[in-house]
Order: C-alpha cells, then sequence, then structure tokens
C-alpha cells in the first residue's frame, strides 16, 4: 500500500473516513485502516489534522529528471513490424526534436525488418531476437519491458492502441506505477513545463480532454492507429541496434493455435486508400447500395457512422470513430454523415475529405476539403454517372 497510516500517530477521529470518497477507510480499536478499496487519490492525506497518514509515492518514484529520451514500442507479428510503429516513429520523432532528446524503439520477436526501424527516424532499437518473443506473451512482455524502463529510464513510452498494446502496456504501467492514457489521438509537449499533453476523447467522445502526468515517469500513452501521420524515410539514415538478452517465459501462457481473423469488408478497412461512408442521412440499408457502387469505382470500400451500424444497415467491421475503426485514407467521402466528434475522431487524419450532406451547418464540413450541399440520394447517382463516363473514355 502506497499510502500509510503511522498508527502512533492516529488518534481515530474519523476525519478520513468522512473524506475518503471510496469509503476505503475504516476504524478499527480507534485507529484509522486503509482497505483494498483505496485508489489513491490522496484525499486522506491532505484532511488528516495530525499528519499521520502518510503518501510513500513521493519517496518511491524517481523524480522527472532523472529520465530522458522518447520510446516507442514496435509491435511485430510473424516478423512483420506493424504500420502503427512507423506512425509511432513520426510522432515520436517530433516530440524528441521537441525536447532535444534521442528517439528508440523496442522491438520483441525475430524481424527481418529492425533496420526499416532506424530508416523511419529512431536513434537507437533496443531488440530482443527471441522465438519465444514471435507472439505475444502478456507476463514475458511486459517483464522483459519493465526491465529496459529500469535500466534505461526513457522519459516517455508510447505504443498502439492495438490488440497487442491493449493487453499488456497496462501490466507495464502498473508494475512501474505510474499513470497511462489510453487511446490518444494527439500528442504534444508542453513547452513551459516540458510535460507530455496527451489528448484523447472523454465523456463517449463529447470531449476532447488533455491528461498530464506531471511527477511520474515515464508518461506512457498508446495511440490508435492511423491517427499519427507516418515521419520521413531516409535510406542512408544510421542508427544503432542494441540487442537485449531475453528473459525466461514463465510457463503460464502457451499458444495453441493461431486463427486469423476474416474481415466482413471486402478491402480492409484500416488499409484502405479509399473509403466511401455513409450515415443516418443514407436513410436505410437500401442507400448501402450506391455507396458499394461508388466505392466499388474508386477502388475502396465502405465505411459507415455510428448511427447507420446501430440501426442494422450494415455490420459493425464497417464502422468508422471512436468505438470504431480509426482510418487513414487518401481519399474519405462522407454520404449522409453529420460529424459528431465520435466519428470525426476516426477519421479527420485522412488526406482529402469530401462531405456530401443537405445541412450547410453540418459539423462535417469543418474538416472537410471539400464540401456539397444536397440530398445524397440525388448527389451520389450523378457522381456515380459521372466517374463511370471518364472511365469509359
Amino acid at each position: 500500500m502506497l499510502i500509510k497510516i503511522n498508527i502512533e500517530k492516529c488518534t481515530g477521529c474519523a476525519t478520513c473516513v468522512n473524506v475518503c470518497p471510496f469509503g476505503a477507510i475504516i476504524i478499527k480499536e480507534d485507529k484509522a485502516f486503509i482497505t483494498e478499496s483505496c485508489t489513491l487519490c490522496g484525499a486522506c492525506v491532505e484532511s488528516c489534522p495530525e499528519g499521520a497518514i502518510i503518501d510513500a509515492r513521493d519517496k518511491e518514484i524517481e523524480k522527472p529528471k532523472d529520465f530522458k529520451g522518447v520510446w516507442i514500442f514496435a509491435e511485430q507479428s510473424q516478423g512483420k513490424i506493424a504500420s502503427v510503429a512507423y506512425e509511432l516513429l513520426g510522432i515520436g520523432r517530433k516530440l524528441a526534436d521537441e525536447l532535444k532528446s534521442e528517439l528508440c524503439a523496442v522491438l520483441f520477436g525475430n524481424s527481418d525488418e529492425v533496420q526499416e526501424l532506424i530508416k523511419w527516424g529512431a536513434d537507437k532499437v533496443y531488440y530482443v531476437n527471441s522465438p519465444d518473443y514471435i507472439y505475444l506473451d502478456d507476463e514475458l512482455y511486459s517483464k522483459t519491458l519493465v526491465k529496459l524502463v529500469n535500466d534505461y529510464k526513457p522519459e516517455i513510452m508510447l505504443a498502439g492502441a492495438t490488440a497487442i498494446g491493449r493487453s499488456f502496456i497496462p501490466r507495464v504501467a502498473a508494475k512501474l506505477r505510474v499513470g497511462l492514457t489510453a487511446d490518444c489521438t494527439g500528442l504534444e509537449i508542453d513547452k513551459e513545463t516540458g510535460n507530455l499533453l496527451q489528448i484523447r476523447p472523454a465523456f463517449g467522445g463529447n470531449i476532447m480532454a488533455t491528461i498530464v502526468s506531471p511527477n511520474s515517469r515515464p508518461q506512457i500513452a498508446t495511440v490508435r492507429p492511423r491517427v499519427m501521420k507516418r515521419g520521413e524515410y531516409n535510406p542512408e539514415r544510421k542508427g544503432e541496434i542494441i540487442e537485449v538478452a531475453p528473459l525466461k517465459p514463465s510457463g503460464r501462457i502457451k499458444i495453441l493455435e493461431r486463427v486469423e481473423d476474416t474481415s466482413f469488408c471486402k478491402v480492409n478497412l484500416q488499409d484502405a486508400k479509399v473509403i466511401v461512408s455513409g450515415g443516418r442521412g443514407i436513410s436505410g440499408p437500401e442507400g448501402f447500395k450506391a455507396l458499394w457502387e461508388l466505392a466499388n469505382l474508386l477502388g475502396g470500400t465502405v465505411g459507415a457512422s455510428r448511427a447507420a451500424v446501430d440501426e442494422g444497415w450494415i455490420p459493425y467491421a464497417h464502422q468508422v470513430g471512436q468505438t470504431g475503426k480509426t482510418v487513414c485514407p487518401k481519399l474519405y467521402i462522407a454520404c449522409g454523415i453529420s460529424g459528431a466528434v465520435q466519428h470525426l475522431v476516426g477519421m479527420q487524419s485522412s488526406d482529402i475529405i469530401v462531405a456530401i450532406n443537405k445541412d450547410p451547418d453540418a459539423p462535417i464540413f469543418n474538416v472537410a476539403t471539400y464540401g456539397i450541399v444536397g440530398d445524397v440520394k440525388i448527389i451520389l447517382p450523378l457522381l456515380i454517372k459521372k466517374i463511370q463516363e471518364g472511365v469509359s473514355l
């Protein structure tokens, strides 16, 4: 327990019991005791009139000045580095340059692409080259990363908000006793303090929250795939690859079988270069036939807003937004989508956004590159006809 009670000083006045918002303190034999319900909020520390409650975290956590550098976790699958790793290198390079520090990548498992991490911006790569790390082992991954953090003390640690990142990065934060901001859509450096500003949707996507960890290091965040842009690729770039000795697996987890998940989508949404999405303005499942026709002409696939998915017009696999997929195609065509913040979070980093909506004040027009005000059921057939004429020529 990181918040402790000095029994000798405690008078059993129950002030801490009254201020604890979680009911985590009880009086037993005229002394206060902290139960397992404690969330470490610290309200009791400030309220105790006798100074009997001590926050031991101040002694156990090292000071921010002892930590330097930006790290990204480069996940891999069957030897191929995930694209989110290169997106993390893009934002990581920007953060490292602002802090005037180095950018390092951490790679677990066998991969022939380790040099690519250097060419995409990493100064160093901490590489655990072992078959034991080919597939995710939460315990092994977290134990290894915690050891590396304790040995080298990075100031910032970034990972993808993927199935792998969401699985083991919280274990890392818990073992290091630091905070974790999940599903970030933006990262910046506070110019006055040097702290990492971690930006993410909150309260169901209705607001964008900025979260800061001023006292603990490393500052850990997971970042949504397809939100950040890749940095610059330099085939001549040189860096250092540091071989790290693997740890022994605990044996508590064993991979029995690997099953590939097949998507409902004709083209995977997160890899598509063109996405034509429909919302409530499509007015029903029949409206998606025109979207598929347009998407096929452009060599893309179909997406949808949460409203369309909730209505049952199209399967969840097509959903774009906070509770769906985050995408970054070259062209995103939003048809009958108003532009709620939950949807914008998932597509606003697209290269070109074309919005079609009959409401001229729809929020989607605030992020659109090109906007068309009108009935999507009239505009879509005209658009398809013009593209067909151009193809036939």
